[in-house]
């Protein structure tokens, strides 16, 4: 067990005020065993499914599943499907029902919860926490090299071009104090797919935020399609660029750091 991880208990007080939103489409083949193992890794967090209509009844499977675990909820969203929509709506809803410690993951279980307690330990001195790939101890399996090269050359050009000092910008594994969101309820969010992840860091960043990158070992799903197109990844780094070009400013501060987590 690493210095981090035995810092904090799994049965840490922390994790009663933390929520996990996880964003679905099409993820029965994988979203029972994502939601045993957040469970089994911080006992007491919460757990929202962010449901977008999946057609193969993954919605369904969540609901049955929330008798075993009362900590678990589910949104079912209708309209337009996008993760960055669906990200939204799970922060919105974890705003409104006071949760002090926000959390974002993959359903497809590339982003492995057993990470979750070094995490939570990181953000003591934190107010933000990314579950890097591209970190000393980092990593990726089941790429192929241009793959790999491709997303790391995607977060190079992200970073300079936000200027965040951040190795991953494009994660969707995170931890947040609450207060590094709490902008997003009155401001209109330019992104709605996976450049939103990028949107989220970067306007913490400006608001003050204090950045931690832990190390994971991101493995590419087994089971179930991917969602990731390359025009979405063309449409991320326009909006990005937009994002950049139109947000002038100075930083602000987000608050007095606290420590009790």
């Amino acid at each position: 067990m690493d210095a981090l991880t035995s810092s904090i208990s799994q049965d840490d007080p922390a994790a009663t005020r933390l929520l996990m939103i996880v964003p679905t489409f099409n993820e029965s083949a994988n979203i029972e065993e994502v939601i045993r193992k957040v469970c089994a890794s911080l006992p007491g967090v919460h757990v929202l499914v962010v449901d977008d209509h999946s057609p193969d009844g993954t919605a369904d499977m969540v609901e049955k599943m929330r008798e075993m675990h009362p900590r678990l909820d589910l949104i079912r969203r209708d309209g337009e499907r996008g993760l960055g929509r669906a990200y939204s709506t799970g922060i919105h809803y974890a705003l409104d029902h006071g949760f002090e410690i926000i959390g974002t993951m993959d359903a497809d279980l590339s982003h492995d919860p057993a990470y979750l307690p070094s995490m939570l330990a990181l953000l003591r001195k934190h107010d933000l926490v990314i579950g890097s790939r591209y970190v000393r101890d980092g990593g990726t399996v089941n790429w192929a090299l241009r793959r790999i090269l491709l997303s790391w050359l995607a977060n190079k050009f992200a970073a300079t071009l936000l200027q965040i000092p951040a190795h991953d910008v494009t994660s969707g594994y995170r931890l947040y104090r609450r207060h590094t969101l709490e902008w997003i309820k009155n401001t209109e969010v330019k992104s709605s797919g996976y450049s939103f992840v990028g949107e989220l860091l970067y306007r913490a960043y400006r608001g003050g935020a204090r950045i931690a990158e832990h190390p994971i070992v991101f493995h590419d799903r087994t089971s179930g399609v991917s969602k990731l197109h390359r025009r979405e990844i063309y449409l991320g780094a326009l909006n990005l660029l937009r994002l950049r070009l139109g947000d002038g400013g100075r930083k602000s501060e987000v608050g007095p750091l606290t420590s009790d987590l």
